[in-house]
């Protein structure tokens, strides 16, 4: 499986995944030019995966729509990707007209693209926020990034929530490559040791 990172302008990451070079699963899509990036590379899209709603997450979700690629996301996150909310904060940003083709729970498991997944609901930042686990990789959206954890100060957000989130990723047995919703690439193992946010010995 191959995986091409986009930085938007947002400073959101979005990831382009393909294990067949012919087609690509999108995780996340920050704004529109993640799907002629997708194009650029020759690779058709068959599916969009959202970790949450916020704007700076499915800024180019409009795009993938119209295209007729399926959207997907958690199934608690769904209402608020739509909802007042969601849309009202950062002082009202625009937020995409598209819809959710379907929504995923807690341990599901999934193949799109020829790439298997498995969803961990990991709320906290967003009531229903998720990470996708592919191969030896974590997706892990704004739960957990390289030596910090999202912040928990909007609508939905716990604190509480986040933190056993993080805990759960932690339990996880092995290794994993992180690609985080924002800032650079880390490791589980790495983040185990060296994330002074929440270190695996805190009870």
């Amino acid at each position: 499986m191959q995986v091409f990172k986009l930085t938007s302008f947002e400073a959101c990451n979005s990831y382009i995944l393909t294990a067949d070079n012919k087609t690509a699963v999108v995780i996340d899509c920050g704004e529109s030019n993640v799907y002629q990036k997708v194009l650029n590379l020759n690779l058709k899209p068959v599916a969009v995966l959202l970790t949450h709603g916020h704007f700076d997450h499915v800024g180019g979700a409009g795009e993938f729509f119209s295209a007729g690629v399926p959207i997907y996301c958690g199934e608690k996150e769904k209402h608020y990707v739509f909802s007042a909310g969601n849309r009202g904060i950062f002082g009202g940003v625009y937020i995409p007209d598209f819809e959710i083709a379907g929504t995923f729970s807690d341990g599901e498991e999934f193949e799109v693209g020829g790439i298997k997944f498995k969803v961990l609901q990991t709320s906290g930042h967003t009531a229903g926020s998720v990470c996708y686990i592919a191969e030896n990789n974590i997706f892990s959206g704004d739960t957990l990034f390289k030596g910090s954890i999202g912040r928990t100060d909007l609508p939905t957000g716990s604190y509480f929530e986040l933190k056993e989130s993080v805990k759960r990723l932690y339990s996880l047995s092995g290794d994993y490559t992180i690609y985080c919703g924002h800032g650079s690439d880390t490791t589980l193992d790495f983040e185990r040791k060296n994330n002074a946010y929440l270190r695996d010995n805190d009870a």
